[in-house]
């Protein structure tokens, strides 16, 4: 039988190709995203089912969660994909709204979902549990501290999670991304560059300089994982944080100093 599916932040980026992925797979696939006009778009151009909803807000999960409920009749598998970059400054320059509305939206999120999906899959008998973390949740990441400090916490999460969920054949999982090439990434250049006051292209070749492979990573190479890890040839993977990334050699080794 299909697997039933809920992707959080799937009307674009990494979220969309995952969402996309799995339906091409097979499964029965539904997608939130605080972005309408972005759902209206994937609601066009397929069959994956959409709601609009914010995850860091526990009333719209609730309400997310039911319409999943009635639509697919249940769930095997909830990926944890939502995320925001945050702010890009020295710790000292961030607010506190800064920081809080990034943990909301990169690990309250997980919270507030994962919850709800633990009661479908242990009713399931079984399923998968996919957290999206980050490098910078392995190593660090100057001058995005709010950013780390959520992609950390998601792998703590996971790993206690797949302890508490693997009596009741829950397994849990992070994928630590590397540096995704996309709109996002360009972005997080662009910011970085006029914080440190040096050009994108210099930011750009100094992601690139961090990884053994001299790679960006593509949201499809997340997207095999996450489906790998959702599949019979990954019934005995739980617990595991693991990097899709090119080989990280080290965040913030090759930064440049901040002026003073």
């Amino acid at each position: 039988m299909p697997q039933r599916v809920l992707v959080t932040a799937g009307g674009s980026g990494i979220g969309l190709v995952i969402a996309q992925a799995f339906a091409a797979a097979g499964e029965r696939v539904h997608v939130c995203d605080i972005d309408r006009s972005r759902l209206e778009a994937v609601s066009a151009s397929s069959e994956i089912g959409t709601t609009a909803a914010d995850v860091s807000d526990p009333d719209q999960v609730a309400a997310l969660f039911d319409e999943v409920q009635s639509e697919l009749g249940g769930l095997d598998v909830l990926v944890n994909n939502a995320g925001t970059a945050g702010p890009t400054g020295p710790f000292e320059s961030l607010s506190f709204d800064d920081w809080h509305s990034t943990l909301a939206v990169n690990l309250d999120s997980q919270f507030l979902c994962t919850r709800l999906a633990v009661l479908m899959l242990k009713t399931a008998c079984g399923g998968s549990i996919v957290n999206i973390s980050s490098t910078a949740g392995l190593h660090g990441y100057p001058l995005r501290a709010p950013y780390a400090v959520a992609k950390w916490g998601v792998i703590g999460l996971t790993k206690t999670l797949a302890m508490e969920l693997g009596p009741y054949g829950i397994r849990v999982n992070a994928i630590c991304p590397g540096s995704v090439g996309g709109d996002r990434m360009d972005r997080v250049v662009a910011a970085e560059a006029t914080t440190r006051g040096v050009s994108e292209k210099q930011v750009r070749e100094g992601f690139l300089r961090q990884t053994s492979m001299r790679m960006f990573v593509r949201a499809e190479d997340v997207a095999a994982m996450v489906l790998f890890l959702c599949s019979d040839a990954g019934a005995a993977i739980s617990g595991q944080a693991i990097a899709v990334d090119g080989h990280t050699e080290g965040l913030g080794t090759l930064r440049v100093e901040i002026p003073r």
